[in-house]
């Protein structure tokens, strides 16, 4: 462990004294699955007033309309909960993003709900690790550094949504927007158990193929009929052939079908494509088309797909390499090893990332078995990963990170 100066050890006792345990038993008591806007308009609520210690303007954003279709193929609009942005010093020469999420996995009917400890230091609860945990380690990092004397010096805006579980297709716009100009940007997804970051990420496509064929009697006159839910199978097997090069296929649902005795005229098939690299999101993109007209060919019957790739492939690029060298130094200086690996998982810094922002996305505690009953918080991660971000923040605002490297 490096050797602190009294300003450093000032901040960390600061940021290590947080309520942070507190916070995030009132939170993750509080169900805010992505798509129970009652829940997230509380947790709006109460993050707003968490957040609002800190200087600058704090408004909750109305989430932008978000289409999607219908098992029966039509196109619907779907609300979402209001978005959280904070912004400090605007006019700041040097200015980061912080980002997370409120919203968790787990809707009102699932059965997961309630917090327990599994033993001393590991509470096991809903989004506990993801990412109410992350989001108190964030606010004690922030509070510590406009304690510091240096915060003068570093600008940042805040951003917490309501639908990053569901790939941020209402607060995507926001993030471009806020992530203009920004030197650096953390957010605060769980790192793993031993403390390792996720490095460059996979990218992340989701498509709904409406096939749309001819209905006949099943008996009487089936070839008369073409058969949208076996078009809809054919495409889901050419799919996952075709996957594996670059990218990941998974067709995950078809809806459609009907009564035994009538050749179904509809279905809707599901998919989600993970590309390594840009390329390999257009040669993704490119086989859906082929496929989607090959089948068209094949089956007489007509598709259309809606969707997109909401996530882009994140690389480690140089500026990426140089942050993460940033936070690795600053966790040499607490006695911390910090490593990262790459991973297929996607987040809010892959949007990040595409903006050419430099991001480290998993600055949130340490836990695991997310998006399962099994959810994990070690709870003394809380005080390391908060003293982790406050320094990191102390650090550059003390000019040891630019955008081109470390500097001397």
């Amino acid at each position: 462990m490096t050797l602190l100066s009294s300003l450093d050890q000032t901040l960390l006792d600061h940021a290590a004294g947080a309520p942070m345990l507190a916070q995030v038993q009132a939170w993750a008591a509080i169900n805010s699955g992505s798509r129970n806007l009652d829940g997230l308009g509380v947790m709006a609520r109460l993050l707003a007033d968490a957040f609002a210690v800190l200087p600058g303007e704090l408004q909750l954003v109305e989430a932008a309309p978000v289409e999607t279709v219908a098992a029966d193929g039509r196109i619907n609009s779907i609300e979402s909960g209001r978005h959280l942005h904070l912004s400090v010093r605007p006019d700041a020469p040097v200015r980061l993003l912080l980002t997370g999420h409120m919203d968790t996995v787990f809707g009102v009917d699932h059965p997961f709900q309630t917090l327990r400890w599994l033993e001393p230091g590991v509470l096991n609860g809903p989004g506990v690790a993801d990412m109410k945990g992350g989001l108190a380690v964030m606010l004690a990092a922030l509070c510590a550094f406009e304690g510091s004397g240096e915060a003068a010096k570093l600008g940042y805006d805040v951003v917490i949504n309501s639908d990053e579980e569901v790939g941020s297709p209402s607060s995507a716009a926001l993030l471009r927007q806020v992530a203009t100009g920004k030197l650096a940007a953390f957010t605060y997804e769980p790192a793993l158990p031993d403390g390792t970051l996720a490095g460059a990420r996979a990218g992340s496509g989701n498509f709904s193929i409406i096939v749309t064929g001819r209905s006949a009697h099943a008996g009487r006159n089936p070839d008369d009929g073409r058969n949208a839910l076996l078009a809809a199978a054919d495409l889901a097997l050419r799919l996952k052939a075709a996957s594996g090069k670059g990218f990941s296929c998974n067709p995950a649902k078809i809806d459609g079908g009907g009564p035994n005795n009538v050749v179904p005229d509809h279905a809707v098939l599901r998919v989600n494509f993970r590309p390594t690299t840009p390329a390999d999101e257009v040669a993704a993109r490119a086989l859906l088309d082929r496929m989607i007209a090959d089948v068209a060919r094949d089956h007489d019957v007509s598709l259309h797909y809606h969707g997109g790739f909401g996530r882009p492939p994140k690389p480690m690029d140089a500026k990426a390499l140089a942050l993460f060298d940033l936070v690795r130094r600053c966790g040499a200086e607490l006695g911390l090893p910090i490593g990262w690996r790459d991973t297929g998982g996607v987040c809010d810094g892959n949007n990040i990332a595409a903006c050419g922002v430099p991001v480290v996305d998993t600055m949130g505690a340490r836990g695991g078995s997310i998006h399962s009953d099994a959810e994990f918080l070690l709870t003394d991660s809380l005080a390391e990963r908060a003293q982790l971000s406050a320094l990191a923040l102390l650090r550059i605002a003390q000019g040891q990170y630019k955008r081109e490297g470390m500097i001397a």
